[in-house]
């Protein structure tokens, strides 16, 4: 788009600077050296006679959206060392950029893998977001499905460590914050009454080792209990909702306002799961996690966006629509993906706003999101540190 030095200027959208703020008419958002340098409308803000234009006409400006649930687990990932960067550059695509997600956090996977994709991302050999990951995650010994249930759902071998106690716990998850992941990852129960869940000294074991070392934890959890536990023992991060169980208790609530916990509500993946279900049936289950997600909204509760994207189709169109059926409104979805994920992984000083000397992580989208939500996933354009990432022009 341009050469070092040289401004980019994204002119004629409408932009939103934050959540909180008025959006800008007919805007203005100056790029030089990968940052924002300046934003405004075309009437306080001039452009640079030789700056490059990308024509925003029609379109909603944003901070580039996060994504604090994925999984680069499926098999099309395998040996990414060795994947060609052209196949890599379309598959990177498919899943986030043209979703307009430019930072994503891998909530379980195999870390040395995700660590290669990593690289070769940061290198700038393939354009694509930034990445957090958990590594693999902690499991009850027998929690994890057979090989062949995992190849079925197209996932490659993933060996999680099984941990039964605490000092199993602390020493898994010291292993794995020593070889450089960005948080933890537990998964308190199987789903299976006839498996154990993790002990509870054992979660707090893990989280203590993991906020030791300044990092969070997150949870998959599969009933209300499950997140009780959690949250009274550390993790800060609930990675879902629970519809399996029914509405959550005032128990449930308030001790996740307590732990000044988060939650990823992915509601799409209940969709997706009962797709094969009657539609009543799918209705009453997706109803569930839409009603957890509202009550915890009502609450003053925090909310992270996430669709466990390698689990799931990857259009969000219907996360942001099940996240406004919750009551949430096109402020709340959108900080959901800016400022909050932004200010709760400690990067609140350079991403997640349009602000001078933040990086330029920045999402376009066609149309007006404040007027239907879905207008979220018509991605234009991503923007990561003022490169171009994806365009729907191709």
């Amino acid at each position: 788009m341009a050469h070092p030095g040289e401004a980019v200027a994204l002119v004629g959208g409408t932009v939103y600077v934050s959540p909180a703020d008025e959006p800008l008419r007919d805007g203005v958002v100056l790029i030089r050296d990968g940052k924002i340098a300046g934003v405004g409308t075309r009437r306080t803000r001039a452009v640079p006679a030789a700056a490059s234009v990308l024509d925003c006409s029609g379109a909603t400006v944003m901070a580039g959206f996060w994504n604090t649930h994925v999984h680069f687990f499926e098999r099309k990932w395998t040996d990414a060392a060795s994947i060609p960067a052209p196949e890599l550059r379309r598959q990177i695509e498919e899943m986030l950029t043209s979703h307009g997600f430019t930072s994503v956090f891998d909530l379980a996977s195999l870390w040395a893998n995700t660590r290669r994709l990593r690289d070769r991302i940061g290198s700038g050999e393939v354009p694509g977001p930034r990445i957090r990951s958990t590594g693999e995650g902690l499991v009850p010994p027998g929690a994890l499905p057979p090989d062949l249930v995992m190849n079925l759902l197209g996932v490659m071998k993933t060996p999680l460590p099984e941990v039964s106690d605490a000092a199993q716990a602390a020493a898994a998850a010291r292993k794995l914050l020593d070889s450089g992941v960005d948080a933890i990852k537990i998964f308190r129960s199987s789903g299976s009454p006839s498996i154990p869940p993790l002990p509870e000294p054992a979660i707090r074991a893990a989280a203590d080792e993991a906020h030791r070392a300044g990092k969070l934890v997150f949870v998959h959890p599969n009933s209300g209990a499950d997140v009780l536990a959690a949250v009274r023992n550390g993790v800060d991060v609930v990675a879902h909702t629970t519809p399996q169980t029914g509405p959550w208790s005032d128990d449930v609530i308030g001790a996740m306002k307590q732990a000044g916990a988060a939650l990823i509500p992915t509601l799409q993946l209940w969709k997706y799961q009962k797709r094969h279900d009657r539609l009543s049936a799918q209705d009453e289950f997706v109803g569930v996690a839409v009603q957890q997600l509202r009550r915890w909204v009502s609450s003053g509760g925090v909310v992270l966006f996430g669709t466990d994207l390698g689990a799931v189709e990857y259009d969000p169109r219907d996360e942001y629509a099940l996240m406004a059926h919750a009551g949430m409104d096109f402020r709340q979805i959108l900080a959901s993906l800016t400022t909050t994920p932004a200010a709760r992984l400690g990067e609140s000083e350079r991403l997640g706003r349009i602000a001078d000397g933040f990086e330029a992580d920045l999402t376009i989208c066609d149309g007006d999101p404040a007027r239907d939500v879905r207008a979220l996933a018509a991605v234009r354009y991503t923007l990561r540190s003022g490169k171009l990432i994806y365009s729907a022009a191709g």
